[in-house]
């Protein structure tokens, strides 16, 4: 295991395992965790020994959100100029980070407990599948602040839905698991203790399988998801076209 102040790092076999490490701040999002987790992700997208990926929190919840202490800090130091330049330097990182999501080739399987509330629920949709646990309340509530949840609206709106989306960002209510299930937020619901190995299970069966057909799969995926039919079905084509030829090349070369 690697570790920083604020990120875990475990290899299980080909998994890896990243784990927010700010348990005392229900693992925020500052600066340094935010930058972590996007290294993190690049990273074992280019390690060939890594074939999937789980997200986790340390500690009783899995993200509460973007640190809010640090984010006052940006307005009370310095001046005017400063402070909007922090703040669109930190709006770059996040948006950044809940990019990498849909770019590496690699899946990445998300274990959220307790707490996922704003940039922290984005984080837990960002992920190709989720699994909750029993504890899980996950909501937005930033109107409720004066915060817009601009970032993460994108995600969610594809994920759930224009009415259960704007249901969720205007009104601020969380969801427990059962809900979330329900919505299709999270793929399966599994006990707090059992979290973490469940995820680990399902990202050992995914990398299990064949890797370059894996990031193919994924990179469809994502490229069909807001196509419409016909060029989506083009697409699927090509993909379809492409990894004949690929298992063709393979087989020529045994």
């Amino acid at each position: 295991m690697t570790s920083s102040d604020c990120l875990l790092i475990e290899d299980r076999a080909a998994v890896r395992v990243l784990t927010m490490n700010r348990p005392d701040k229900r693992n925020a999002l500052n600066n340094a965790l935010t930058q972590a987790l996007l290294d993190a992700l690049h990273a074992a997208d280019r390690d060939p020994a890594i074939k999937a990926i789980v997200l986790a929190g340390a500690g009783q919840a899995f993200c509460a959100g973007a640190d809010i202490k640090e984010f006052g800090g940006f307005v009370n130091n310095g001046s005017n100029a400063s402070a909007a330049q922090a703040a669109l330097e930190r709006a770059h990182l996040t948006t950044n980070l809940h990019r990498v999501f849909s770019q590496i080739g690699k899946p990445v399987i998300g274990a959220a407990q307790s707490y996922a509330m704003g940039g922290g629920a984005g984080l837990a949709l960002a992920c190709d599948m989720l699994v909750a646990g029993e504890s899980l309340k996950l909501g937005y509530p930033e109107l409720k602040h004066g915060i817009v949840a601009a970032i993460v609206m994108a995600n969610l709106v594809r994920q759930v839905g224009r009415k259960t989306a704007f249901e969720l960002v205007s009104m601020g209510e969380s969801v427990d698991a059962p809900r979330a299930l329900a919505l299709g937020i999270v793929n399966r619901v599994a006990p707090d203790a059992a979290l973490v190995e469940t995820a680990v299970g399902i990202a050992e069966r995914l990398a299990s399988f064949d890797a370059p057909a894996m990031a193919a799969t994924k990179r469809l995926f994502h490229r069909v998801a807001d196509l419409p039919l016909q060029p989506a079905l083009d697409a699927s084509l090509d993909t379809n076209m492409m990894m004949r030829s690929f298992r063709q090349d393979r087989a020529n070369d045994r």
